[in-house]
């Protein structure tokens, strides 16, 4: 990362309260608020929330736009904002960036929950050819209403909702939008996943069709030492925003308040 990167900090929210923080990294297409429905769920907690290099009010940063950038902006704004003693929750290509900066082992870290995450090894599904599909997912709202009701979920949410994720889709940068599908998928981070120290929760969708629940216990699960292993009942991919509800009682479950 050059200096001019270094200087360029994405767009976060930190709300101090009681510890350990709550580092929320979103999905592919998502931002900040894709959390909103958790983080409401946790007054008086210290959470801090990115909108990813790329994306969303962080949607004219420079790129790169690597899972390794994504990384090191993670760790550039906690040190931003004094973060010290925190716990990464990471959705899908979020999840895949908290696994490598868990694996840096980074003073502070006490633990790690991996929702509906990228696993560590690629799914077998994940060809040139679904790739390229996948790549034109966001091309356009049309497209993406279509992915958010065919793909993404698997339950039926409110219009804001479902307006939010549209417009979180289409907001932002044309190489940010390609560089998951095209690369960051397809990338073999095992190695990495294997020097996570911290204690780890995997949090899977009963009904997810993007990370099914097969491919997280095959794909991540081994590469985590003695991980916690949660199945949200009826939900799709988009976990925060379908069982909020259920995902902060798993949250607050492995990572309490001091």
């Amino acid at each position: 990362m050059d200096t001019a990167q270094q200087t360029l900090l994405p767009t976060y929210d930190y709300r101090p309260g009681t510890g350990p923080t709550l580092v929320f990294l979103h999905y592919w297409g998502g931002s900040a608020r894709t959390w909103d429905l958790v983080v409401d769920r946790l007054a008086g907690r210290d959470v801090l929330t990115v909108d990813f290099r790329g994306w969303s009010r962080s949607s004219a940063l420079p790129g790169p736009y690597t899972l390794s950038q994504l990384a090191d902006d993670t760790l550039a704004v906690l040190a931003d904002a004094g973060v010290t003693d925190y716990v990464l929750v990471g959705h899908s290509m979020g999840g895949k960036v908290a696994q490598l900066v868990a694996a840096t082992r980074p003073a502070g870290l006490r633990g790690i929950v991996l929702v509906a995450s990228g696993p560590a090894k690629p799914a077998a599904q994940v060809t040139p050819e679904y790739q390229e599909a996948l790549s034109h997912a966001y091309d356009s709202t049309e497209s993406v209403a279509g992915a958010r009701d065919h793909v993404l979920t698997a339950t039926e949410l409110p219009e804001p909702v479902k307006a939010q994720i549209v417009k979180d889709s289409r907001t932002g940068a044309d190489a940010a939008r390609t560089e998951w599908p095209l690369h960051g998928i397809a990338q073999d981070i095992t190695e990495h996943t294997c020097m996570i120290s911290v204690p780890a929760l995997v949090i899977a969708g009963e009904l997810d069709q993007v990370e099914p629940v097969g491919v997280l216990r095959d794909n991540l699960v081994p590469y985590l030492s003695h991980p916690d292993f949660v199945v949200v009942p009826r939900s799709g991919h988009l976990i925060p925003l379908e069982s909020p509800a259920a995902l902060f009682d798993a949250i607050t479950t492995f990572a309490p308040a001091a």
